[in-house]
């Protein structure tokens, strides 16, 4: 089977051939560090997470690299209205990223890259820029001379002229030559931080951070970059125009990967409709497995719409496959073996087209379907287990002993239900699961129970 991954680029699915054989560098945009992370973050930092992590189960040396912006406007702003340094500021909420991403499981990434490490990576590359002529000075900074750029554009198909869309994070400046230009090198202000330059004191701008971090981490030309849809324009443009310009080699990214925006109820995301949800809100209500399952249980290139009703209902079909696990943990294997290579083959199948993530949850809920018509142990176990070491979502199965007194109430329900007394059965039903937190489920073969608390 052959790995096919959809291209932002050339906008469809491409077979997946790395640089270096079976070698991975893949590159995702991080987080402004000025604020808690929310759920939008979290629903594309889970989904490279397990992209991730199935290129690694397929037998690739996966590479993955994050930057940190953790210096720009927007903390330097925050930090004068809290009264701490930018500096502080940034080192407190990237504690706080790094503790958000550890309780939801993103663990595959290789490095984390802040941008204010790379400063004089930043810097080579502003100079190799306005040495090939395709940077200029201004008063306030170094920028990009979009005019000699003619391929600008080409990922998100919008024209230079274009550039000045209000939803755009662009520079302004009143002297620049052409109205989509960007900032590379900012001269700060007398307040601001700053590092010596060979143009002036100043900082990074927003754009030039990655294409330094990743020349320096991975060279002018790596595998997969990543990240969320309303990057494409205009930050991941000017990447590949910085970037191509400066090494002067194409393609600067051979796939670009993007994922899907989050809605709230219908509604954008922001704190001005209050519908704004961190990620440590979000945790206070839903378990990380849950949150990991509605992200997975859709396409990584696909909207999603948060909602109580959805999450329920995430929170419901995980339960289902937590449930299978505690039933075949300690069962006996009878179903056919075939079954088990026949789901891997599927579940790759689906996988390998374009990280198809809802198609394989089906396929593994098609597997616990067969299993539980006849019965499973340790074999099935194991395959779950085997494919959550991508998808992170199940609840770990700690072994669970009945007391004996639980034990002897389960058995004269048995006997209750044998005579037919429903009454006493169902008596006993309800002080199991009330007193001792234990639910029966009555099967064909035999009673089965679970813990809730």
């Amino acid at each position: 089977m052959t790995l096919k991954v959809f291209n932002t680029m050339t906008k469809k699915k491409e077979n997946f051939q790395t640089i270096e054989k079976n070698r991975v560098n893949m590159f995702v945009c991080g987080p402004t560090v000025y604020d808690y992370s929310h759920i939008g973050h979290a629903k594309t930092y889970v989904e490279f997470d397990v992209i991730a992590k199935y290129l690694r189960w397929r037998g690739f040396d996966v590479f993955y690299l994050q930057n940190i912006t953790d210096l720009d406007d927007r903390i330097i702003q925050r930090a004068k209205e809290t009264g701490i340094s930018p500096k502080e500021l940034a080192e407190r909420f990237v504690k706080e990223y790094y503790k958000d991403m550890e309780t939801l499981n993103v663990n595959s990434v290789t490095k984390y890259a802040c941008a204010t490490d790379f400063i004089p990576s930043i810097i080579k590359q502003v100079e190799i820029l306005v040495r090939k002529g395709f940077a200029y000075r201004l008063e306030d900074g170094i920028y990009f001379d979009l005019s000699k750029f003619p391929e600008y554009g080409k990922l998100s198909g919008r024209k230079t002229s274009e550039a000045e869309d209000a939803i755009s994070r662009i520079d302004e400046s009143v002297q620049k030559k052409n109205k989509g230009d960007f900032c590379l090198w900012k001269k700060s202000k007398p307040d601001e931080p700053n590092w010596g330059s060979p143009f002036f004191a100043g900082r990074p701008g927003w754009h030039i951070e990655d294409t330094a971090i990743t020349e320096d981490q991975f060279g002018p030309q790596y595998d997969v970059h990543g990240g969320a849809r309303d990057l494409i324009f205009p930050h991941h443009e000017a990447e590949i125009a910085q970037m191509e310009a400066a090494s002067g080699k194409k393609p600067f990214v051979r796939y670009w990967m993007h994922t899907g925006f989050l809605t709230v109820n219908g509604l954008k995301m922001a704190k001005s409709l209050g519908n704004f949800v961190t990620i440590k809100d979000a945790l206070k209500e839903w378990t990380p497995q849950t949150l990991r399952f509605l992200f997975i249980s859709n396409h990584y290139r696909s909207p999603i719409d948060y909602s109580i009703g959805i999450l329920e209902s995430a929170k419901n079909s995980l339960e289902r496959l937590n449930d299978f696990m505690r039933n075949v943990k300690d069962g006996e294997d009878e179903f056919d073996e075939s079954l088990i290579e026949k789901t891997r083959e599927e579940f790759v199948k689906s996988m390998d087209d374009d990280f198809d993530t809802p198609r394989a949850l089906a396929v593994i809920f098609d597997f616990v379907r067969e299993v539980n018509k006849v019965g499973g142990g340790k074999k099935a176990y194991n395959l779950m287990k085997e494919f959550d070491q991508i998808f992170g979502i199940l609840s770990d199965i700690k072994e669970t002993k009945l007391t004996k007194e639980i034990e002897e109430l389960i058995q004269k329900r048995e006997e209750a239900r044998k005579k037919r007394d429903y009454k006493t059965s169902d008596e006993i039903r309800k002080k199991l699961k009330e007193e001792f937190g234990v639910v029966l489920e009555d099967t064909k073969e035999k009673v089965r129970w679970k813990k809730t608390k």
